[in-house]
């Protein structure tokens, strides 16, 4: 199993949420932790939509969550909040699916005017499960160059917040185990 899980809440295949989330995945890695990405778009509409929290891709994602030591989860900014779908994921998840696991919230909108959509919308819906929330990111579009998705982030502050973000992570996965 892996160390941690990687969710994506973005609907789009090919997303700036995705680019972001890749190149933290890629700092975790080398940290010395194995990961598991799932995006949104792995999972059927049936499933999302019916509410099928036993099917075979769900109850894995469930199982993958359960035996991760941490939790990294994005999404786009829809409308001031998390996308629709990933409610939708999350909702079939067990109660408590986070318990006791430090999560990294990412966040990434259009300006700096949903900044605060990771404290009102994204971590209380990562309490709920029980997890631990830290800090977070919070991106705005254009700091993410979807051109160069091996160095995505040019900005040297923002490297900097990304890789103390991440060194956080992995300290609170470190005291935990």
């Amino acid at each position: 199993m892996s160390d941690i899980v990687i969710l994506s809440g973005s609907p789009a295949i090919s997303s700036r949420t995705d680019i972001s989330l890749k190149h933290i995945q890629s700092l975790v890695e080398n940290a010395g932790f194995t990961t598991a990405y799932f995006s949104i778009t792995d999972f059927s509409a049936d499933d999302l939509f019916q509410g099928k929290y036993n099917s075979e891709d769900i109850s894995k994602l469930s199982e993958r969550i359960q035996a991760a030591r941490g939790v990294i989860i994005g999404s786009p900014v829809y409308k001031a909040s998390y996308t629709g779908v990933l409610k939708a994921l999350i909702d079939l998840l067990p109660e408590g699916a986070f318990k006791g696991k430090p999560v990294l919230p990412i966040m990434i909108g259009g300006s700096h005017r949903h900044l605060l959509a990771i404290d009102y919308a994204l971590k209380p819906l990562i309490s709920i499960l029980k997890g631990e929330p830290l800090q977070g990111i919070y991106f705005v579009d254009k700091e993410i160059d979807k051109q160069n998705p091996e160095n995505p982030i040019n900005d040297l502050h923002l490297i900097d917040r990304v890789q103390s973000q991440v060194q956080e992570f992995v300290e609170a996965i470190q005291l935990r185990n």
